[in-house]
């Protein structure tokens, strides 16, 4: 790997990086105008940054591998049937590809998972729309929501594709809005525009398949109460993790399946699906995964008690290796 074309991907990288960085600062700013949009316009261009770089990475750091080419003109004012240029702009700079080409090519390479690119879609879609939402406060809970997707998926991927970053060393979270204002906020009366932003987010989620690694949104509830966490339900995925704490209501989002439901769900999702040992001896080895299968006793203060065993929808990417989907 040339030198150069290594520092061209770690410079890209670093950009990358303080573009996202720039976008929280900017939308955790106790008072900043066009907030939402800004963050929009920021985290998508971290995006477009990576994404190059991946790209850069996969084709073997050639700088060529990003730029946009168009078909040299012949002397007679012809275009070239075979024969490309560099595309350039008024500078005399070669031009990169934008965010759908990037976008596209690691989607055909199955290097970015669908609520990754659907998330970016939306954050796109309130970036091009930014003008007509007069009315902002209408959008700026759901905004977030897209926020705090795009952020955990942000550090997900590069955390993956550049272990060596430095991500780690950054506090990345959006501030919810309920420790931004103390009062419940009204709804407001949105615009045709933004509810039409609105509708095409949400039809993006409904036909997303679901993921525990990846979201198109997340939602933050921030309740106050006089009781306390200690009865809750600690779960640490390994020795120096960070724990966490799941109340009743976590655990059954987290993880909303029976097993009946699953049998239920994998009888409509698959062709050669057969409920017997063979179903139960995979069940059985997905039981020893903390992250596709909680056991929860009926009574916490009998160690005896009988339990009963809850699954995530992640338990769908482990079962599709396995049999074969049917047809839609």
């Amino acid at each position: 790997m040339p030198k150069q074309n290594s520092k061209l991907y770690k410079s890209l990288i670093e950009k990358s990086i303080g573009s996202m960085v720039s976008a929280i600062e900017i939308y955790n700013k106790p008072d900043f105008k066009y907030r939402e949009e800004t963050f929009a316009i920021l985290a998508i261009n971290a995006w477009e940054i990576l994404f190059k770089a991946r790209l850069l990475k996969l084709n073997n750091h050639k700088p060529n591998s990003i730029f946009c080419y168009k078909a040299y003109q012949n002397k007679d004012g012809s275009k070239s049937t075979k024969k490309k240029i560099l595309d350039r702009n008024r500078t005399g700079n070669p031009k990169s590809i934008s965010i759908f080409e990037a976008m596209k090519r690691l989607w055909d390479k199955k290097d970015i998972p669908e609520a990754v690119k659907l998330n970016i879609e939306a954050l796109i879609e309130l970036r091009d729309n930014a003008i007509h939402f007069i009315n902002t406060t209408s959008i700026q809970k759901p905004v977030q929501e897209l926020g705090f997707a795009c952020i955990r998926n942000y550090i997900t991927i590069i955390k993956k594709w550049c272990p060596k970053s430095g991500i780690s060393k950054y506090n990345l979270y959006l501030m919810p809005l309920a420790y931004l204002d103390g009062r419940i906020m009204a709804t407001g009366t949105m615009t045709r525009e933004s509810q039409n932003f609105i509708s095409v987010v949400q039809s993006m989620m409904e036909r997303s398949e679901p993921s525990d690694e990846f979201d198109i949104a997340i939602r933050i509830g921030v309740n106050f109460h006089k009781s306390n966490s200690f009865e809750s339900t600690p779960v640490q995925y390994s020795k120096d993790g960070t724990p966490v704490t799941l109340s009743e209501e976590d655990i059954r989002q987290r993880f909303p399946y029976s097993y009946m439901d699953v049998c239920a769900k994998a009888k409509e999702r698959y062709s050669d699906f057969k409920r017997g040992s063979g179903f139960n001896a995979i069940m059985k080895e997905i039981k020893r995964e903390s992250k596709l299968c909680f056991q929860r006793k009926l009574d916490n203060t009998n160690p005896k008690s009988q339990s009963q065993y809850f699954y995530s929808t992640n338990i769908w990417q482990k079962l599709d290796l396995l049999y074969t989907r049917k047809s839609k």
